[in-house]
């Protein structure tokens, strides 16, 4: 595993953008002390303790933005869901790339670019991890929120965890920025949580209610609205 320990850390995207031109393709920067940490849609993402994961993949495919690239979220949603199944629990996805078990918030990714001289320099994929985390913890968080080792009634070990994760994102990483979504589209539909339900999903100051009918072939999110009419969302907050 190319890594990078950060003793402490405001945020491991902040500090891996600004490095972003020392670090090589597929450099894993992580710590155990985050102290602002954020996730998707500037929200924060809670320091949970030490025994927890919060990581940022750097990711350097190639100079120009791709399509693909916006899927590589959903990738590693996949990824991390795989190994947390590793310990006897069922993980689902919450659209785009949040997890939960049981109803509450274990994991989320937070994907951010760098461009200079308008040039892709590299992409940065944040993840937080809940694996050892106290319920008194869990319960101070303005949202549902669980552990992996509450959920699978045994400590995890991080490190191991990490490497889990690096190892199965890597093994086909180049053949996902070939393939995109559809090489994991089975696997992302068959731990979806909002497939085929009445929901509602927030995209920016506007909320579209319908029923999710599936994904399209680059992982957005199909819908039928209350006026019969299909609407493909390719960003959103499912509320």
């Amino acid at each position: 595993m190319k890594s990078l320990y950060l003793e402490t850390v405001d945020s491991t995207n902040k500090w891996a953008k600004e490095h972003i031109s020392a670090l090589e393709d597929t450099t894993i920067v992580y710590t155990f002390n985050q102290t602002a940490g954020r996730g998707r849609l500037n929200r924060t993402w809670n320091n949970t303790g030490a025994d927890n994961i919060y990581a940022s993949l750097v990711l350097k495919p190639s100079g120009k933005m791709k399509e693909v690239y916006s899927n590589l979220t959903q990738y590693l949603c996949v990824v991390i869901a795989e190994i947390m199944e590793e310990y006897n629990v069922s993980p689902r996805i919450k659209w785009p790339n949040d997890i939960k078990i049981n109803g509450k918030k274990v994991s989320g990714i937070l994907a951010e670019g760098v461009i200079n001289n308008n040039c892709l320099e590299g992409l940065v994929l944040g993840f937080g991890v809940n694996l050892n985390t106290k319920k008194e913890i869990l319960d101070k968080i303005d949202q549902p929120a669980t552990s992996l080792n509450l959920e699978a009634g045994m400590e995890i070990d991080k490190e191991y965890f990490l490497n889990r994760v690096y190892d199965r994102f890597c093994l086909v990483y180049d053949k996902f920025i070939e393939e995109g979504f559809p090489l994991i589209k089975e696997d992302y539909i068959k731990r979806a949580e909002f497939l085929n339900k009445h929901i509602s999903v927030k995209v920016f100051d506007k909320t579209i209610e319908g029923f999710a009918t599936g994904l399209t072939e680059n992982g957005a999110l199909k819908i039928v609205d209350k006026q019969n009419r299909e609407q493909i969302l390719l960003i959103g907050d499912i509320l």
